[in-house]
């Protein structure tokens, strides 16, 4: 399966970062942790929903890709924390904003960042079913589900939207290879008591702080090093032959995945981190889009993701550029 086509949705309205300490009254000691996380500015969406958002990149992604939506075989929204309503379908909200109104559609999500990773592992397994199927659109809208931007006490939330259209044998991203684990035992780490206030109240909070500093932290480095060890073993591959990329969490954790990796992440990912912030499962092909200047045809990129419920995941990625159009002014 190939990526034809990414596109980014960043609302033009920024926050500057330095302020949030006095908007979101933070103390002492969040706000020096906040100003350590290497966040400048985040967009804002204002009263754009996620639909919205995601509809905003897919129009794009499609434009880009020469790709009529009433020929898409297949959407996948990549689902959102706090949807506009129950029980109604964003899926379909946003087929049918799109006009892909043949297409099979499907929500994926519940894992957070790794939701993305799982809606590719879903669209390489609806073009392995479905020889015939030409294209299919992946999209996502990402907005703070609470109030506040700072997710104390990792990384600052920005919102935006991202879409990818995907081939079985067109595009510059060959997906070569990806795994993705699960723990559930950290489901709970980060949630909202939605129920018990209505939104202007909600508030993110970490269950167990200790859990997510260390434990989580422990086994995250030891599930990411054991899945990118295999992953790169069985496509002859050695740490040294590919480029590497991840999530835009803070200054810190870049420095910590390069110590626990042994590697140097691409400076996409720090220059994303510094200008949009954390864009939850965004991040990682945002950061893929922005790194193609920066290869030759043939190289490999190895992108990791992960989330706090928690879940891991690592893809290999071909870079074989084509010639299709130049892509839309974002």
């Amino acid at each position: 399966m190939r990526v034809k086509r990414i596109a980014t949705h960043l609302p033009a309205t920024t926050v500057a970062v330095s302020g949030l300490a006095r908007t979101e009254d933070l103390d002492e000691q969040a706000a020096a942790t906040l100003d350590r996380l290497g966040v400048h500015e985040v967009r804002d969406a204002g009263t754009a929903t996620e639909v919205d958002l995601a509809h905003a990149a897919a129009v794009t992604a499609c434009a880009d890709a020469g790709v009529d939506p009433a020929g898409l075989d297949a959407v996948i929204l990549v689902q959102g924390r706090a949807p506009q309503y129950l029980l109604s379908s964003e899926a379909a909200r946003l087929q049918h904003a799109v006009g892909a109104d043949r297409a099979f559609t499907v929500g994926v999500g519940d894992l957070g960042c790794v939701s993305s990773s799982a809606a590719l592992t879903v669209a390489r397994g609806l073009f392995a079913a479905h020889p015939g199927w030409r294209s299919a659109l992946v999209a996502m809208g990402v907005r703070t589900a609470a109030p506040a931007r700072y997710r104390a006490p990792m990384t600052v939330l920005g919102d935006g939207g991202q879409a990818a259209v995907l081939t079985p044998d067109d595009g510059p991203w060959r997906l070569v290879d990806q795994d993705l684990r699960v723990n559930g035992g950290y489901a709970d780490l980060f949630r909202i008591r939605y129920r018990e206030t209505g939104a202007p109240g909600w508030r993110e909070e970490c269950t167990d702080l200790p859990g997510y500093s260390f434990r989580l932290a422990v086994e995250s480095r030891a599930q990411l090093t054991g899945m990118t060890r295999e992953l790169l073993a069985r496509n002859g591959c050695g740490p040294g032959d590919v480029a590497w990329l991840m999530q835009n969490l803070s200054a810190g954790a870049i420095a910590f995945w390069q110590r626990a990796l042994g590697v140097e992440l691409l400076g996409v990912c720090a220059a994303n981190l510094r200008r949009y912030g954390h864009l939850g499962p965004a991040d990682v092909l945002l950061n893929l889009d922005h790194a193609a200047p920066l290869l030759r045809a043939g190289d490999r990129v190895l992108v990791l993701n992960s989330s706090p419920v928690a879940a891991w995941s690592c893809a290999l990625f071909e870079y074989v550029p084509d010639r299709t159009p130049e892509r839309t002014p974002r």
